[in-house]
């Protein structure tokens, strides 16, 4: 990845909207797109993005372009530069529809929510989808066998191969092909989203939703999009809100979409429920490639609630799939030992509450914090191995806390790697701890002057704790906080 995106994102942006008051790093997702908000001293918003991929680019553009001639909110297109690598687009809002259902529950605001979003889809589905020369889609232009095939594939070799189970090879790859070739019959067929999830619907502060995130899509059957949305692993939408506004969906299909009118309900019931399940094996594929292949903790935490959606759905279609050794491998796949596997804490309730961390950040020239507990175990971890960004002037007021410093540790230093082995070493530590009942455990990092690295460091391992074993962590800067810590 370039590493140079931001600093090229901000001088675009000063020459394009002007000065900079402030701005802020979007997380990243499972591709290569980097997206930063910035704002100006007006407090206006608006997202700047890089990706080297200039066809996606030019599919996302065009795409945009169809989706703005129908009306559909979908973020507007403020620049792009000649090489089409970086562009800037509207700010939709800082809050989605998945974070809003993580924050309020099912509620009957949501619910509305959702049913709105329903009907925008179908309007991207046929009113846009009839417009649109899918010649210009990026990947694939088709949702057909090939394609469905590939991403079962995906399924089987960085998910299902990385399991404990054993299952006749040749006969489940038959099934995959048949099974695909018969998903790529069913129609009708419109513009598939392909994303479609809470996760990439935007809500403003009127909460109005607006789109992102749809460059992928192609021609297919829209109950994949729906599935997408309904079945969406760690947004847990309850069964009977499922089935709720997939009835919903299809009465708003057959009123509004064009030439949908004569759309047979059971069988549109029967073929989504098929792209259910290929939409959960899908995901676990992605999850097991981002998650157990390049390590990335948020994929890995989403691959129990995958697993406990493919297990709902086994458990509440006994007919799907119509194929013997495809079922007979995920029920295998969904057993609680394997299940289990993956949770992010194996231990007593008791144990992870009793445990404390007490975790710190200091600086050398003053001295180690003190050790208190009736052990003295612990770690401290020594950050003057890794490039200073203290010794560049843009950074000589900043911490560990500030994007721009998180960036430069994160972008040109070795940092990564470092606390890759903090973080094992940790993890032998903490779940021997949890095994045996212990009460406290003691982390502290330190640097030169305790402002960047150790700051820096002492944040993500406090996240990663919190995260994988759910541990309560108690953080003190000691250098940047008040506090009434003795030194060694």
């Amino acid at each position: 990845m370039n590493k140079e995106f931001l600093e090229r994102l901000k001088e675009l942006y000063r020459k394009e909207f002007g000065e900079i008051e402030d701005f802020e790093l979007l997380p990243l997702s499972g591709s290569k797109r980097r997206y930063v908000r910035f704002i100006n001293k007006s407090g206006d918003s608006i997202v700047g993005v890089y990706n080297p991929n200039k066809q996606e680019n030019n599919t996302y553009f065009y795409f945009t372009s169809v989706f703005k001639k129908n009306e559909l909110k979908v973020p507007e297109l403020k620049w792009k530069s000649e090489d089409k690598v970086y562009y800037f687009i509207e700010d939709l809002g800082k809050q989605s529809l998945f974070e809003k259902i993580m924050k309020d529950g099912y509620t009957s605001e949501v619910e509305k929510l959702m049913k709105e979003a329903l009907k925008h889809l179908v309007h991207f589905q046929f009113n846009a989808g009839g417009s649109i020369d899918y010649e210009m889609c990026f990947s694939s232009k088709k949702f057909g066998a090939k394609q469905i095939y590939s991403d079962l594939l995906y399924f089987k070799y960085y998910f299902l191969d990385m399991l404990p189970i054993e299952y006749h090879t040749e006969d489940l790859l038959s099934e995959l092909q048949s099974w695909s070739e018969e998903l790529s019959s069913i129609g009708p067929v419109g513009f598939m989203y392909r994303d479609f999830q809470s996760r990439n619907i935007i809500l403003n502060e009127k909460n109005e939703l607006g789109f992102i995130d749809f460059q992928g899509g192609m021609q297919g059957f829209p109950g994949y999009d729906l599935a997408s949305f309904l079945w969406q692993a760690r947004a847990k939408v309850p069964m009977a809100l499922k089935r709720k506004l997939l009835n919903y969906y299809y009465d708003y299909l057959v009123e509004y979409a064009p030439g949908m009118s004569t759309v047979n309900e059971d069988a549109f019931k029967r073929d989504y429920l098929k792209f259910v399940l290929l939409r959960i094996l899908q995901t676990l594929g992605a999850y097991g490639y981002l998650g157990l292949i390049q390590n990335k903790p948020h994929f890995i935490s989403s691959i129990v609630p995958a697993l406990e959606q493919l297990k709902e759905y086994l458990e509440e279609f006994s007919t799907y799939p119509n194929y013997n050794e495809l079922r007979q491998t995920l029920e295998k796949v969904v057993k609680k030992d394997i299940i289990n596997s993956f949770k992010k804490t194996k231990y007593p309730k008791e144990n992870v509450e009793k445990l404390r961390i007490k975790l710190f950040s200091f600086s050398y020239k003053k001295g180690l914090p003190k050790e208190n507990s009736e052990h003295g175990g612990g770690y401290v971890f020594d950050c003057r191995g890794i490039l200073n960004p203290g010794r560049e002037e843009a950074y000589k007021t900043l911490t560990g806390k500030d994007d721009e410093v998180q960036y430069y540790l994160e972008t040109k230093t070795q940092m990564p790697e470092f606390l890759k082995y903090v973080k094992r070493s940790l993890d032998i530590s903490v779940m021997n701890y949890l095994d045996r009942g212990f009460d406290s455990l003691s982390i502290a990092f330190g640097c030169t002057g305790g402002q960047h690295r150790s700051v820096y460091a002492a944040e993500k391992i406090k996240k990663y704790l919190e995260e994988e074993f759910e541990l309560s962590v108690e953080l003190v800067h000691l250098e940047q906080e008040e506090h009434d810590y003795t030194r060694r």
